[in-house]
């Protein structure tokens, strides 16, 4: 099949068959087909849409694309979570040893951050000795051995969705949802699991701003991973703030630590975590209802079971043995340090999240480019939330920097992102609704 035929069936609206959606995802992987026309199936993609079973066909096709993890040697249900992206969205280091510890196993594939969204790889790869993306041999004995491993993807698992992101990026193709679908999906597919949960961001922070557009993309994923043979719901919540009091690697890591041992944790971020981990615990089989789901889930965080799931897992990817309990020695700190002052009293009535997500990108904690280095230091903590009270002169957030001109700089993007108000707002949903399949 000549892949500029493919394109032009596309072009014209004619929809494609899984042979041909086939040979042109063979051709991205091994190369046969070019830049230029993965670019042009990309936009006629964009402006023509998929129907949802070529977008499934797409999804197995970039799954097959690479190897297929088989996790049937385990003695438990495999599942995991996937996030559409935030800011202090540090979910993954509770829900997935919080799930583990209940008895459920978690391969956990995660990504790095990019644009105003951070990555919970660059998270993890900010505790020293930690190998984020370990051979085959230790993931799997990580996985066994403690539940659960957060880990990056390989070139091994779905190449040809690396190639057509890496293009759809530089395309102006990204927003297409069949495309995002696709992309997101064929990777977990990849990891052999059995069920998935989606977590789909609504707000300010998030990359879908509108609560159609995240309802679009969380109806999308759940029904083309159920078409695809995975079973799948989502939940649609809030981004119209900070979900942790942190933004930054570091410091989304130290908080991880707090919230799991019991030190401190952010009403809205405990909100998500748990309502996650009930319907992972469901999903999986292991509860028989979602309230079940939510007993077992508290009880493995209160116990200190996941804390120390969590332990165990850092300590076999190569981390420090003592981490749960030293972390404080372990993370890097960065040497300047700057309140963001309140410059009159009222409520905390609004936040520019994306600009939160922004100035940590600025203050080198981020990237704009999948190329780019991070410094895992820098951040901000201490960020309140919707609805607190402050006076002038109160502290908003605390900026983490490298240099005292960088600080300057995020203290006045933060002071800006924040709206005070007279009148305390009404609290928002942290979990606004549950999309499952379609009977």
């Amino acid at each position: 099949m000549l892949p500029q035929e493919i394109i032009r069936r596309k072009r014209d609206s004619l929809p494609l068959s899984a042979e041909e959606i086939a040979a042109f995802v063979s051709g991205i992987a091994s190369g046969a087909v070019t830049e230029g026309q993965i670019s042009a199936l990309a936009m006629a993609i964009f402006f023509r849409g998929m129907s949802r079973a070529e977008a499934v066909a797409l999804t197995l096709a970039m799954r097959d694309s690479g190897d297929v993890l088989d996790w049937s040697d385990l003695p438990g249900p495999v599942t995991d979570k996937h996030s559409t992206g935030g800011v202090g969205d540090n979910v993954s280091l509770m829900l997935a040893p919080i799930v583990a510890a209940c008895g459920a196993f978690v391969p956990m594939i995660s990504g790095r951050g990019l644009g105003h969204t951070g990555g919970t790889l660059d998270k993890m790869d900010s505790i020293p000795g930690y190998t984020s993306q370990p051979g085959n041999a230790l993931f799997r004995k990580a996985v066994r051995e403690t539940g659960f491993a957060i880990i990056g993807q390989t070139a091994d698992l779905a190449p040809a969705d690396k190639r057509f992101y890496a293009i759809r990026d530089v395309t102006a193709t990204v927003e297409s949802v069949p495309l995002i679908t696709a992309s997101i999906l064929s990777k977990k597919l990849a990891a052999g699991l059995q069920s998935l949960v989606l977590d789909v961001k609504l707000g300010n922070g998030a990359f879908m701003a509108r609560s159609r557009d995240a309802t679009e993309l969380a109806t999308s994923l759940v029904e083309v991973a159920n078409g695809a043979g995975l079973n799948t719901t989502a939940l649609i919540t809030g981004m119209n703030e900070p979900l942790a009091s942190a933004a930054g690697n570091a410091v989304e890591v130290a908080n991880a630590v707090d919230f799991l041992t019991g030190r401190y944790r952010d009403r809205r971020l405990l909100a998500v975590t748990l309502a996650l981990a009930a319907e992972m615990l469901q999903s999986a089989g292991i509860a028989g209802s979602n309230r079940e789901g939510m007993t077992r889930a508290t009880e493995a965080l209160e116990s200190g079971k996941a804390a120390e799931a969590f332990g165990r897992m850092v300590a076999a990817l190569g981390g420090p043995t003592d981490f749960v309990e030293s972390s404080g020695r372990y993370l890097p700190k960065a040497p300047v340090e700057r309140p963001v002052s309140s410059g009159s009293d009222g409520f905390v009535t609004g936040v520019a999240t994306r600009d939160i997500g922004l100035a940590v990108v600025a203050l080198g904690g981020g990237r704009m480019r999948h190329d780019e280095p991070v410094d895992h230091a820098v951040g901000i903590t201490r960020l309140l939330p919707m609805g607190a009270e402050v006076h002038r002169g109160d502290t908003l957030a605390l900026v983490h920097a490298r240099r005292e001109s960088d600080a300057e700089a995020a203290v006045a993007k933060v002071q800006a992102a924040y709206t005070i108000g007279h009148a305390r707002p009404p609290a928002q949903k942290s979990v606004i609704r549950r999309i499952g399949a379609r009977a």
